[in-house]
């Protein structure tokens, strides 16, 4: 029998814990219940991650990333730019809703390392979507910067607490 390079483990750990995470939130978690999810013993975990803080932080990177690579594939012309990135976001919430999830967690989190990457996180895409709307010549962009990632959030959390009508009467998830 061939085992599991190690790289695979830690990529088991991670999807296992975005999933137990997303369902139980952070405090809620712990590296035993995560562990079981991902069919391995609970030391085993922390050969990769020497915390649960750790491990989410981690999550809660992926969760980023995944959002600015999202944005990043976005193909359009500058007409259509806004309307091509909120549908490729409503595309990411279909196939990767506990990384939503991650994110409306990460912002209730009082842990300093959690703050700081839902910080970077933000950040980051923030700098990238400003950076397109510019490009783009989008009027006002910073205003709309801000709103776009305010109605983005509204969405998550709307998701999360299965609240639909906080966006425009639950009709559609971001658009006008």
């Amino acid at each position: 029998m061939v085992r599991p390079k190690k790289e695979n483990r830690k990529e088991d750990i991670l999807e296992a814990s975005l999933e137990v995470f997303a369902e139980r939130g952070y405090y809620n978690t712990t590296t035993a219940l995560i562990a079981e999810k991902a069919g391995i013993s609970q030391p085993y975990v922390f050969r990769f991650f020497k915390t649960k803080e750790e491990l989410f932080v981690a999550a809660l990177d992926r969760a980023f990333e995944r959002i600015l690579q999202t944005f990043k594939n976005v193909e359009s012309s500058p007409e259509q730019l806004v309307t091509k990135m909120i549908e490729a976001y409503e595309e990411l919430f279909i196939l990767h809703a506990n990384e939503i999830a991650l994110q409306v967690i990460g912002l209730s989190v009082t842990e300093e390392s959690i703050k700081n990457s839902t910080r970077k996180g933000l950040s980051q895409i923030r700098s990238y979507v400003l950076e397109r709307f510019q490009s783009a010549g989008i009027a006002n962009a910073d205003r709309e910067v801000t709103t776009f990632l305010a109605r983005g959030i509204l969405c998550n959390i709307s998701f999360f607490i299965d609240l639909p009508e906080l966006i425009d009467g639950g009709k559609k998830l971001m658009t006008d």
